[in-house]
C-alpha cells in the first residue's frame, strides 16, 4: 500500500530525511519513532504530498504520488498532531464538507457511525471552538476516516485524549488495520507503538537506525533481549549516540 524508495528532503544545507526506503502492506501498522528532529513529520508530510521531496519516489496503493497526485491522495489520510479545522463549520458540517470533496457514498450513514464510534454524536451541532482539545482531535480523525482510505497516517493521535478516549482510539486504529488499511503511527508514546505496531522504523537525524519487528531488531542487538521498546530506543538513539 505504501512504497517509499530513496526519500530525501533537504532544507538548505540540512537533510531532514536521507535516502529513506520502506514498505507498509495492507493490515500492517508501522511505528515511526525517533527523537525530536529525526525526520518523522517530514516523512509523513512527504507521503501525504504536502511537501515535495528533494529526491526519491512514493507510491500509494500503486499510484505514483508525483505522476498521479490526485489518485494517490484520494487513497490516504494524514491525521496531524494539531487538528486543522474550520471554526465556522459544525462537527456534522465538517463531515458533510469532506464527503463532498471525496464523493463519499452513503455519507450520512458513514458520518453517523463515525460520530458514534468516536463519541461525538451529542456534539454534532457544535463548532470547533466549543470543543475540548481531545474532541477536536476526534473530529479530525473522523474526517480522515470518512472516505475509508487505504492508507492511514497518524501523528501523535492520542494528544488531548482522556483515558477512555485513548482506549477507544487504540481500538479504532486496530480496527482499520484489521480491515486492511496500511497504517503508519508516529508517536513518542512508545508503549502505544509497542502495543499496536507490527513493525517499527526508528529514525535518527533523518536516517534509519533500526527497522523490523522488535524481535528482529533485538536479534541484531542480543544485549537488548527482553527489554521494552523504550529501553531499545534509549540504547539506539539516546545520550551518547548523538541524539
Amino acid at each position: 500500500m505504501i512504497d517509499v524508495a530513496g526519500l530525501t528532503k533537504v532544507y538548505g544545507d540540512r537533510a531532514a530525511v536521507k535516502d529513506l526506503s520502506f514498505h507498509v502492506a495492507p493490515g500492517e501498522v508501522l511505528g515511526l519513532v525517533g527523537p525530536n528532529g529525526a525526520g518523522k513529520t517530514t516523512t509523513l508530510r512527504s507521503i501525504a504530498g504536502i511537501i515535495v521531496p528533494t529526491a526519491g519516489s512514493i507510491r500509494i496503493a500503486g499510484h505514483h504520488l508525483a505522476a498521479e497526485p490526485i489518485e494517490a491522495k484520494r487513497r490516504l489520510a494524514l491525521i496531524p498532531d494539531e487538528p486543522q479545522l474550520f471554526d465556522y463549520l459544525t462537527v456534522s458540517e465538517h463531515l458533510s464538507f469532506v464527503a463532498r470533496l471525496y464523493g463519499v457514498p452513503d455519507a450520512e450513514a458513514r458520518g453517523s457511525a463515525l460520530l458514534d464510534e468516536l463519541e461525538l454524536t451529542d456534539r454534532a451541532d457544535s463548532f470547533p471552538p466549543e470543543l475540548s482539545r481531545g474532541m477536536r482531535q476526534k473530529l479530525a480523525i473522523a474526517c480522515g476516516l470518512l472516505h475509508d482510505p487505504a492508507v492511514l497516517m497518524f501523528d501523535e493521535p492520542l494528544t488531548g485524549l482522556d483515558p477512555l478516549g485513548i482506549r477507544r482510539m487504540k481500538a479504532t486504529i486496530k480496527a482499520r488495520a484489521d480491515a486492511g488499511s496500511a497504517v503508519v503511527l508516529s508517536s513518542h508514546l512508545l508503549h502505544l507503538v509497542e502495543e499496536l505496531c507490527t513493525r517499527v522504523l526508528l529514525l535518527r537525524l533523518g536516517t534509519v537506525v533500526a527497522s523490523g519487528t522488535i524481535a528482529e531488531i533485538v536479534a541484531e542487538r542480543p544485549d537488548l533481549a527482553g527489554r521494552s521498546l523504550e529501553d531499545i530506543f534509549v540504547a539506539l538513539v539516546g545520550v551518547g549516540n548523538g541524539a
